[in-house]
């Protein structure tokens, strides 16, 4: 249900914008009639060149999409982490109870600590940089890191459909012209 409502924001929002990918995907052109579009140009050849080079961009830029959305993807559950663990240091502080847990030194070694109530946690920014927050301070800002990763793996997840018809396309479009070259090259032959 969320994830219909958020398909239905992203598309909303690209229609206002006039656009139809958020990454500025070019949109490929289909070839309708091969030959009047061929009667303007010359040499199959060069365009088929364009076409491939066309093709090999957006190869590239389907890598980049993927890999953006493999570290959206495992970006999400870990602020999740975080914010399940504030809730549960909330619930804690609430009624003034200890926390007994293990945290990881190193590779396979664990230490046990235990946890006083606070109403302060410190968040990993990245970049080495760690800052200190209150409870809510902290909840609000992973809530907002939360919901704008979700809203960027949705608009990955567009750009990614976006793009693999935009690759069809082109794909269909070096097909359709290279056939027609083979047969007028018949042709040409036949006389």
């Amino acid at each position: 249900m969320a994830s219909t409502a958020a398909c239905e924001s992203i598309e909303d929002s690209l229609k206002l914008s006039g656009k139809k990918s958020f990454a500025g995907i070019p949109e490929a052109t289909f070839v309708e009639d091969v030959d009047a579009y061929m009667k303007d140009r010359e040499g199959v050849e060069s365009i088929l060149r364009q076409l491939d080079e066309q093709h090999g961009k957006y190869k590239f830029m389907e890598l980049n999409l993927l890999a953006r959305k493999k570290k959206l993807k495992s970006q999400i559950p870990d602020i999740q982490k975080s914010l399940d663990m504030i809730q549960v240091l909330e619930a804690k502080k609430k009624t003034n109870e200890l926390i007994e847990t293990h945290f990881l030194l190193s590779d396979l070694l664990y230490s046990r600590a235990i946890i006083e109530p606070t109403d302060k946690v410190c968040l990993w920014l990245g970049a080495n940089v760690m800052l200190e927050y209150t409870l809510e301070d902290a909840k609000a800002l992973l809530e907002k890191n939360h919901e704008t990763a979700r809203k960027n793996l949705s608009q990955v997840h567009h750009d990614l459909d976006f793009l693999r018809d935009q690759m069809t396309t082109t794909e269909v479009n070096m097909a359709r012209l290279y056939n027609w070259d083979v047969k007028r090259r018949q042709a040409l032959n036949a006389k």
